[in-house]
């Protein structure tokens, strides 16, 4: 089985030694993302930081081929999960009725003291034909 490593453009740089995303046959990783915009700044506002971790799980997920319809595991950690209600409007329009397995975590701290939110996901994309 071929394992492709994707580095995807307009994403942050990880921050230690890891990659975007990872394929597996049909299998996909999505590491964890963050609230922050590719240019550094991150948006004090809990929803704002989801909206921009939305967007780039989007993105890292589609460089592996992926699409919200192939998310079969989301994991969301918060570090105030008392806003856990203001993110969900996004989640349900992003996933629609392709419903997830899902965790989500209030956590103490994420890697810089200013984020509040981090998603990783696990996709299954369809065999090939």
């Amino acid at each position: 089985m071929t394992i492709e490593r994707f580095m995807v453009d307009g994403q942050l740089t990880p921050v230690s030694h890891y990659c975007h995303s990872v394929r597996a046959g049909n299998l996909v990783w999505v590491s964890g993302v963050v609230g922050m915009r590719a240019d550094g700044s991150i948006p004090d506002d809990t929803v704002a930081q989801f909206d921009i971790a939305m967007d780039a799980m989007d993105a890292c997920l589609r460089a592996a081929g992926g699409a919200p319809e192939h998310v079969v595991k989301v994991q969301v950690f918060m570090t105030d999960i008392s806003e856990r209600a203001a993110i969900n409007p996004r989640r349900i329009d992003y996933f629609g009725k392709h419903l997830p397995a899902s965790t989500l975590v209030e956590v103490s701290a994420l890697v810089d003291p200013r984020m509040k939110v981090e998603i990783e996901c696990q996709a299954v994309l369809p065999a090939a034909s």
